[in-house]
Formats: C-alpha cells, structure tokens, sequence
C-alpha cells in the first residue's frame, strides 16, 4: 500500500512536471509557428510577383528561388531564436504564475508571488492581484477551519450531556432528588440546544436578506428600555445597575430586528460585567446619525479578539466555559449592516464599550 501511495505521489508530481513543460513547448511553437508563417507569406507573395513579372527572376530563373530559400531559411533562425528568447525571459513570469496558481489550486493559500521580480508592470500588478488573492483565501479558510470547530464544539457538548445524563437515568437506582436533578439538567441542555439552534436559523436568514424591510417609525428610547426588563432575572442576579443617558429619541428602522440587536449588545453587557456594577448606555445624535453605545465594567478584550468577536461561533473565552455559542454578534453585525450601519467596540481601563451608528432620519422628543 505504502509503494502505491508513492506511486501516485510520483505520478502526480510528473503529470505536474509535464503539464509545465507541455506549456513551455506550445508557448514556444506558437512563436516559431508565427514567424514560419510570416515569412512563408512574404515567400509565397514574391514567388506571386516573379510569376507575374513584376519581379525580375534573372535569366536562369535562379534569382527568385534563392530569395525563396534565403527567406525560409531566416525565418527558421529568426524563428528559433525568437522562441529561445521568449520562452527563456519574457514567459518566464507566466511559468511563474502558472506555479502559483497549481500550488494555489492544490490548497497551500500561503503560496506568494514576488512582487519586486517582475521587471513588467503588467505582471507586477498581476502578481499583486494573485497575492491579495491568495490572502483572502487563507482568511477564509481560517475562519472556515473556526467555524467549523466551534460549530461542532457548541452542538457536540449538550448532545453529549444529555446522552450520558440519559444514560444514569436509564439504569434507576437513583432518589428523587438526584432524579429530578437529572431531569433538570437534562431540560436546560435541551433548551441551550434548541436555543443554538434558533440562533443558527435566525443567522442564516439574516445574512440571506438583502433588503431592508418592515422599516417603520418607533420609540428607541422606549425600546431600550423594554429590552432590559426583558432580561431582569440576569442582572439581578448580578445585583447590577442601569445608568440611562438619553431622552426620548425614534428613528427608522425595523424594529423587530433592531430589537434583537439591543438584546444582544446589553445581555453581552451583562455576562461579562463584574458583579455589582454599573452598565451605562447612552444615546447621541449627529446630523442624520443616530449613536447607541453600551458599556460594561470587567474584563477587557484583547486587541486581537476585537477582530474576531463579531466571527460566527467565536467566543473570547475560548474554554467554551461561559454562557453564549459566539452567534449574537455576529447576528448583530448583520442587522447593522443591513441599515447601512457600523458597529465597533473599545476596550480598556477595565471598560468595554460597543457602539452602533445607524444613518437614519431621526427625530427627538
């Protein structure tokens, strides 16, 4: 088995090597081929003009034939002189390029092409274009490699703890008690799957929308509001508090989804807020800009997790211990975007802050 896996492997890398060199001969024929036929035409006209007199052959008629011979014999020179030149210098970015692009195509997106090495501008820019190429499919490939770990990381666990938790119950054996407490854990990893599923559906659909929507007039003021009720049993149990800076602001915008937004950045706010703690929000206007901005006290976040957190799947704790399955903000994102909105967040002095701007025409009460 191990000599025919070599086998393939040799196969493989001579078809490579082959298909390479086929390359470089048909580039060269072509070429040769191309000045053959160039002066095989100027032949065949003067040997036209001697026929119909208007070129002088000499009196043995020998003239003509050895302009005939003399040209067929330059244009194989300059023939094979020309394919030597080109196929040596001027193809040699192209043989570059087709490398690349088979090392490219096999898989290895860290392959890069020398931009300083090109003499010509045109394969310079070719060659910056191949790079930038090449770059934004290793990134896409990381964050596909990420999502799918973390995907089957946020399933695999409840999956996991409900089949073992089952499993205990199935063989009896157990108090009242401990039954219930089975029961009970077993409902909870039910629900924190059903929820990851309902993120994941809401993910999908809200990344295949395109068009905005629903877009009605309502109170953000009041919106923000209700959503923190909504989430009462969370921060109390944290015994924090709400500082509210803003008066009565509506914009445009679709409510539903603007609302899944709020709920997302202020439950954030408080998993992550130390306990006791203050969570401050505050609205601001500006020209047709309208700016919501969510602050918590507690762990900072890293420079290089401030460009991963809005990603699918990624959580900054990256145990998988905390609360979450790293969907919302990434959900968030979206939802923004889809109002032609930005979103950023800062971090530091033990503060984190996520800011949404939605350009929308706003007006205050």
């Amino acid at each position: 088995m191990k000599q025919s896996k070599n086998f393939i492997f040799k196969f493989k890398r001579n078809k490579k090597s082959t298909s390479t060199l086929s390359v470089n001969i048909i580039l060269a024929l072509a070429v040769f081929a191309v000045l053959v036929v160039a002066l095989g035409l100027a032949a065949s006209v003067a040997y036209i003009l001697v026929g119909i007199g208007v070129m002088e052959s000499g009196e043995d008629g020998w003239s003509a034939s050895y302009i005939i011979l003399f040209m067929v014999i330059s244009s194989i020179v300059l023939g094979s002189v020309a394919s030597f030149v080109v196929s040596r210098f001027l193809l040699r970015p192209i043989k570059r390029i087709i490398k690349s692009m088979d090392r490219l195509s096999e898989g290895d997106f860290s392959e890069r092409m020398a931009v300083e090495d090109s003499t010509i501008d045109t394969f310079r820019q070719l060659s910056q274009k191949f790079n930038a190429l090449a770059e934004e499919l290793e990134s896409t490939e990381m964050l596909r490699s990420d999502f799918i770990n973390n995907f089957s990381h946020e399933f695999k666990t409840p999956i996991v703890s409900i089949t073992g938790l089952a499993k205990v119950l199935k063989k009896g054996k157990l108090t009242e008690e401990q039954r219930h407490e089975y029961l009970d854990a077993i409902e909870e990893e039910s629900m924190r799957l059903s929820y990851l599923a309902t993120s994941v559906l809401n993910l999908t659909k809200v990344e295949n929308q395109s068009i905005l929507t629903d877009v009605t007039s309502f109170n953000l003021s009041e919106q923000i509001r209700s959503c923190i009720l909504l989430l009462d049993t969370k921060w109390e149990k944290k015994q924090l508090n709400f500082s509210l800076d803003f008066d009565e602001y509506y914009i445009e915008a679709n409510e539903e989804l603007l609302k899944q937004v709020l709920i997302n950045l202020i439950d954030n706010a408080i998993k992550f807020s130390e306990n006791g703690r203050s969570i401050d929000i505050c609205i601001e206007t500006e020209d047709d800009a309208i700016t919501v901005s969510i602050s918590n006290y507690g762990k900072e976040i890293s420079d290089d997790q401030k460009q991963k957190i809005f990603n699918k799947f990624y959580q900054a704790d990256e145990s998988h211990s905390s609360e979450g399955h790293g969907v919302g903000l990434a959900i968030v994102k979206k939802i923004v975007e889809l109002h032609n909105g930005s979103i950023s967040v800062t971090s530091e002095n033990r503060r984190t802050t996520f800011t949404v701007i939605l350009p929308q025409n706003i007006s205050t009460e």
